[in-house]
């Protein structure tokens, strides 16, 4: 209770009740950081601190706030956090965080440092960790302290702020460090504030002096003491608790240098205010203004001086000028009695001057002075009005004359090519004016004077001419060449039969200006040009001599443009042309005057023509074959030249050529480049042909597999099958593909091969193989009665044949390889040579044959004779154009099963 009494009683010295504001929290044990389980009392003081008053807390961590009351100031608290608290009648408390901590070492700090506090830190250990403790300020070892917990520091300064830890040793292990503290030392006190009553007091009347200084919320108890000084020199008494010091009068002689002390009782911390002037002011007497020279003449020009001066000294007087109560400039002075100023007459400086003194005790003014200059007049401006917009005929006229200066009264003198028109005499500053209406004879120069007894000024000369509008304007074309081609030059003409000089043209191309002329008398300018396409159109002129333009009729204008190279394209339904799809050229001149004819060409010959009377494209469509590969282009022309458009090539694997379209309309044709378009081929069905190097094939035999498509586009790919499963595949750009397959027993079966060019998929009609076992004696009842079968079938299958051939050679078609020719022909055929017994053999050579994709499909066995000669291998790819004896044919629709199959029997060899 005896703390809170000292406390009122020194607040009133301090000054600190001025800056309490909010609640402060005071921690009971002191420390921030603490071992978790341990307790931490809060207590909460206010401005108004009752033992038994409410206090509300508020508890805020990771983002969530708990608040809760209690009836006294006091809470205790063990959990991490932050915390404030709001005594009653006092507002919030700034906030205090609280770290309960789990480390094995922890470093101890107060809540607050103040400059001269003795400061402990205390470093403290849970079991298991040796206290051989070091203490570092900002990383720098500050102390050992051994076995001992805490460090002092006993007059804490500014010089100990910084961040503070400590060290020790596990047991077991290694060194542990603590927690950081940071030290920020705060002042006991704000550096004092000398506070004046007055800086520049009145001789003989009193000053008060106050250093103004607050302390710390949390050292509002310690009593402070204060000392004043003029020039270095104590005054008064000396140390005081009261923070006033009296001056009961103020001379002349106490101005200077004041400041003041502040200080705690044991003076353990001190502090200075800064140094503040005072000026102690005599009051000043009613100045006097003089003026010189004293009869100088008072005419424009004249340099005159005012002067104004106090009879009392003064170290320091403010004199102010004022001309009919404005201020001119000012003027302060030190230890002088009067201040002047100079200027040069002018006609604005008429009027009455005076002059004040200050000497901070209130502005004393001078009796005033009066002041006339006579100005002579300027020369004068004449300005011409008129009520209407323009000055014509009948309209009213305004003439006023002005001289921007010159003494008043001025006589104002109006004149007309030397003739007076008429006098006003002005008593201000705005000039005079005279009025009439125009007739023709107003037309002339005017003039004015001016004179206010210095003799007359006389205006510059205005001329006044009344004008006469313009008749409407006549628009004429005119070009040098017969036809207004493009590029040629063409002259407008725009003319007028009467109007005022000048008269200003502008010619006008679908309301928009192209160029302007103006004239001095009536008559006619011209505007030339040359053509473009866009300067087709309406045209028209206007003339305006000030009355607002006047509009001619429209003439019409139409630009015959020649055409521009036309440009082909072809268009097809997919990235690559095939027979059967529709073609579509578009031909396309971007520009030329219309009607534009088009022609259309394929190899330089004509496929059609269009017109397009409005401009534009044109298009001609086509169904594709193979005879449509070529190059394509078309033509252009409207009159004026033909253009061709660039080629564009089309390309079908049997043909080539060349398309082009051509554009005309009426004046010359342009041809476009020219365009090449290739179209695609599908493969048609493949034939697939199996070679043996026997009539009966036995397990180890070497088999050929040979594919061809006999129509279809570059590159095909071929794959080839065995029971619908895939054997391998190659890619040939003509003549098939080979896949050579060594003969087990489980090669019996079905075999059928594939091509594909991008364009579909073909398969082959299916080709049926048997392998028997091969005996020593190559002839028996089994191979005799095979062949007798064979033989048996030969002749309808012959009748069969020959059908088809006389069918197909009446059509102007010749089959992909000559199924017609007669045995006997294989007469010429050249041996194919085997590394195999010295014995002639027949090889068989087995195909399903489909040449044109005909619905007639057939089988046949060809015989191909070998020799045993100088052991080297003929290519067997070279045979499939050699025409070898059938001994085996079958002839079939295509709506029979795909499947077809081939017994190879057991006979021995023809030799």
């Amino acid at each position: 209770m005896l703390l809170w009494v000292i406390l009122l009683v020194l607040a009133p010295v301090s000054g600190q009740f001025a800056r309490i504001h909010k609640s402060i929290i005071f921690l009971q044990p002191p420390w921030t950081t603490v071992f978790q389980g341990e307790r931490v009392n809060l207590i909460c003081k206010g401005f108004r601190f009752y033992s038994s008053q409410k206090t509300k807390w508020y508890y805020r961590y990771r983002g969530k706030e708990i608040s809760r009351e209690t009836q006294k100031n006091t809470l205790e608290v063990q959990e991490s956090g932050e915390y404030r608290c709001e005594a009653q009648g006092s507002p919030l408390s700034s906030p205090v965080y609280l770290d309960f901590s789990s480390a094995s070492l922890i470093l101890q700090a107060p809540l607050s440092v103040f400059e001269g506090d003795s400061v402990v830190l205390r470093c403290q250990a849970k079991a298991k960790v040796t206290l051989n403790t070091t203490i570092y300020k900002n990383d720098n070892v500050l102390a050992f302290l051994n076995r001992r917990t805490d460090f002092h520091i006993p007059h804490a300064s500014l010089k100990d702020n910084g961040a503070y830890r400590c060290t020790g040793y596990k047991e077991t292990c290694c060194p542990v460090s603590s927690n950081t503290v940071k030290i920020q030392v705060q002042e006991s006190f704000t550096r004092p504030v000398l506070r004046v009553s007055s800086f520049q007091p009145i001789s003989g009347s009193p000053v008060t002096l106050t250093c103004e200084t607050w302390l710390s919320l949390e050292r509002s108890d310690v009593p402070l003491q204060f000392c004043f000084f003029r020039n270095d020199q104590m005054l008064g008494s000396g140390w005081s608790l009261s923070r006033k010091f009296q001056i009961t009068a103020m001379w002349s002689k106490d101005s200077g240098s004041y400041w003041c002390k502040a200080a705690t009782m044991d003076y353990s911390i001190t502090s200075n205010s800064l140094r503040s002037w005072i000026q102690v002011q005599i009051p000043a007497s009613h100045p006097v203004l003089t003026l010189s020279p004293e009869k100088a003449l008072n005419f424009e020009g004249t340099k005159v001086t005012l002067h104004c001066e106090t009879q009392e000294d003064s170290l320091r007087t403010l004199y102010r000028f004022y001309h009919d109560g404005v201020p001119l400039r000012h003027k302060s002075v030190r230890c002088e009695k009067g201040a002047s100023i100079s200027f040069s007459l002018t006609t604005e400086h008429s009027g009455n001057y005076y002059c004040t003194a200050d000497n901070g005790h209130g502005a004393k003014p001078s009796e005033a002075v009066s002041l006339s200059v006579t100005v002579p007049v300027s020369r004068p401006v004449l300005t011409l009005s008129s009520a209407e917009d323009l000055i014509s005929e009948g309209a009213k006229v305004t003439l006023h004359c002005e001289a921007q200066r010159g003494s008043l009264p001025i006589m104002y003198q109006f004149h007309h090519e030397d003739a007076a028109l008429g006098n006003r005499s002005a008593h201000s500053a705005r000039g005079v004016s005279i009025s009439f209406s125009l007739t023709a004879e107003h037309s002339g120069n005017y003039y004015c004077t001016a004179n206010n007894g210095f003799g007359p000024q006389h205006s510059e000369a205005v001329s006044l001419s009344v004008t006469v509008p313009v008749s409407r304007p006549v628009l004429t074309l005119s070009s040098a060449e017969a036809l207004t081609f493009e590029g040629a030059t063409v002259t407008l003409y725009c003319e007028v039969q009467r109007g005022s000089p000048r008269i200003l043209y502008q010619f006008y191309h679908e309301d928009v200006p192209l160029g302007s002329n103006s004239t001095p008398s009536v008559g006619k300018v011209s505007f030339s040009f040359s053509l473009t396409a866009g300067h087709s159109g309406n045209y028209y002129c206007t003339a305006d001599n000030g009355f607002g333009p006047r509009r001619s009729e429209a003439v019409s204008l139409f630009v015959t443009v020649p055409v521009s190279r036309p440009i082909l394209t072809l268009r097809v339904p997919r990235a690559q042309a095939v027979v059967g799809d529709l073609l579509e050229l578009r031909c396309e001149a971007l520009r030329g005057s219309p009607p534009i004819m088009y022609w259309f060409y394929h190899e330089d010959v004509t496929l059609g023509s269009s017109s397009v009377p409005s401009g534009g494209e044109a298009s001609f469509n086509l169904s594709l074959t193979a005879e449509h590969s070529g190059n394509y282009s078309c033509e252009a022309n409207n009159g004026l030249v033909a253009q061709h458009s660039d080629t564009i090539s089309l390309s079908v694997i049997e043909h080539s050529g060349i398309y082009s379209c051509e554009a005309d309309n009426g004046l010359e044709a342009q041809r476009s480049e020219m365009v090449t378009l290739k179209v695609a081929v599908p493969v048609s069905r493949p034939v697939l042909t199996l070679r043996a190097p026997r009539a009966q094939v036995a397990v180890g035999d070497l088999l050929e597999l040979h594919c061809e498509a006999l129509r279809g586009s570059p590159l095909i790919l071929y794959r080839f099958y065995h029971e619908d499963v895939t054997l391998g595949n190659s890619s040939a750009l003509s003549g098939g593909a080979f896949f050579n397959l060594s003969l087990t027993a489980e090669h019996s079966g079905n075999y059928c091969c594939e091509a594909d060019n991008g364009l579909g998929a073909q398969r082959s009609e299916t080709v049926t193989l048997y392998i028997t076992g091969l005996t020593a004696n190559r002839s028996g009842p089994v191979a005799t009665g095979v062949t007798g079968g064979l033989l048996s079938l030969a002749g309808l299958a012959t009748g069969a044949l020959l059908l088809y051939c006389w069918l197909s050679r009446k059509a102007g078609r010749e089959p992909a390889s000559d199924l017609c020719r007669s045995p006997s022909d294989s007469d010429s055929q050249e041996p194919t040579y085997h590394n195999v017994p010295a014995w002639e053999e027949l090889q068989p050579v087995y195909s399903n044959v489909n040449p044109r994709g005909e619905n007639v499909v057939y089988s046949e066995v060809r015989i191909i004779r070998e020799k045993k000669k100088h052991a080297v291998a003929s290519d067997p790819r070279h045979l499939r154009n050699k025409v070898s004896p059938i001994i085996y044919s079958e002839v079939k629709v295509a709506s029979t099963p795909a499947s077809r199959s081939l017994v190879l029997a057991s006979s021995a060899p023809h030799r």
